[in-house]
């Protein structure tokens, strides 16, 4: 038999504003065990909604939500938050703690040079340190490098990656990037109006006939085709 999805969604609903506002609409997803998963869509589609539902910092009106085997629904929302990690983009730190306070158990910042990047990457670094403090199987992200430089930002995604794949993390992550999206997570969901319109690999997706995901992937296809040209190739390649 199939192993048990670490996350499952099965026909979940949110609505808001009386119900005049469906957020996420008849959503089935599952997640494996140790998958980083990416959920891209524009403003509006649901994607971070999907994302607080599996948390209970929102809650589900309509279908079921299991984590490790588990409906939330009958979890105390504070221990369920207390088995996963949470990262969103301005990395959510207490001003008034040290870097060691807002990490709390963890001693260091799993080895990252403090001195490498910007005040706004380190404290991205320290709000993931801190998703990762209490030793989560689970880790969500809600558009976690949206903020930082294009440098600082790949450095970040890079060093997330490695982590994700030595700590045996299973990850979902927010993003409007579809190339971050692309080159981060083993497959990538795709979300518009609620829906899940789409859900694949980089290969799989590249294959589809639906007009929105191809519009999502025209970006980084061009920008992959004008580096082309510009870029000299490398001589000893």
């Amino acid at each position: 038999m199939p192993a048990t999805p670490l996350i499952a969604y099965a026909h979940v609903g949110k609505s808001f504003d009386d119900g005049r506002v469906v957020a996420v609409d008849d959503v089935s997803l599952d997640v494996a065990e140790g998958e980083f998963l990416a959920v891209v869509g524009g403003s509006g589609s649901g994607k971070t909604t999907l994302l607080r539902l599996a948390n209970r910092l929102i809650e589900a009106d309509r279908g079921r939500i299991a984590v490790e085997g588990e409906d939330v629904s009958r979890i105390d929302p504070i221990l369920l938050r207390r088995r996963i990690g949470y990262v969103f983009q301005s990395g959510g730190l207490f001003p008034h703690l040290s870097v060691a306070g807002n990490i709390g158990i963890t001693p260091k910042l799993l080895g990252w040079p403090q001195a490498e990047i910007s005040a706004c990457g380190q404290r991205q670094r320290v709000g993931v340190a801190r998703a990762l403090a209490a030793k989560p199987r689970i880790v969500l992200m809600d558009e976690p490098f949206g903020a930082l430089d294009p440098l600082t930002r790949d450095a970040l995604g890079d060093d997330y990656r490695t982590l994700h794949r030595a700590l045996g993390l299973t990850t979902i992550m927010i993003t409007h990037d579809m190339t971050e999206a692309l080159l981060l997570a083993d497959r990538v969901a795709v979300m518009h109006r609620g829906r899940l319109l789409a859900l694949g690999t980089a290969a799989e997706l590249a294959a589809s006939t639906d007009a929105y995901v191809g519009e999502l992937l025209r970006t980084p296809r061009r920008q992959a085709e004008r580096l082309g040209a510009l870029l000299p190739r490398d001589a000893t390649a």
